[in-house]
């Protein structure tokens, strides 16, 4: 990749971390300590779009910076690491199943799908030693039902961003 490329990269990498923040901060649902959003989405995305590194760093960041605008500066470094690990899987897996003849809204689901196990899982974990094992298991439901709403959403708007062609060509084929 020449440098001409990865600044472009670095520049969408920048872009999809702030679509992640707003997606995060503009509609919210609250649960019980936190709340239902669609940044999930562009955490996806990012991975799929920008791969595992770029991607990872773009999830995480955007995602963190949302929990510390939003007031929940306890989460910021737990969100950085579990997002920015949701996106690099959900892009190796991308970049993997793009090897196959699987169809394009089939890889993006599965890469979501693998972004929600960590999402869920790691605030699971968090949670436990954050507030304990019974706000940890109350957390789970809510934890699913926002990262199924980022697949969902994910699958819609890939086939739409992929029509911008400087997106098209970072798409791993």
């Amino acid at each position: 990749m020449n440098i001409q490329n990865k600044t472009l990269k670095l520049v969408i990498a920048a872009l999809f971390a702030a679509l992640t923040t707003v997606a995060t901060m503009l509609i919210q649902f609250p649960t019980l300590k936190g709340y239902i959003h669609f940044g999930d989405c562009f955490v996806i995305l990012s991975g799929i779009i920008l791969g595992p590194v770029y991607g990872a760093a773009a999830g995480g960041i955007g995602s963190m910076l949302a929990d510390i605008f939003s007031g929940y500066m306890a989460f910021a470094p737990a969100t950085l690491i579990i997002k920015a690990l949701g996106a690099g899987a959900c892009g190796l897996l991308f970049q993997q199943l793009s090897k196959t003849n699987v169809n394009r809204i089939v890889k993006t689901v599965c890469s979501g799908l693998s972004t929600a196990v960590i999402i869920v899982l790691g605030y699971f974990v968090f949670e436990i030693f954050y507030e304990g094992f019974p706000a940890a298991v109350a957390e789970i439901l809510p934890n699913i039902i926002q990262v199924a709403s980022g697949v969902i959403f994910s699958s819609i708007l890939y086939p739409v961003l992929t029509t911008v062609p400087t997106l098209r060509e970072l798409e791993v084929k």
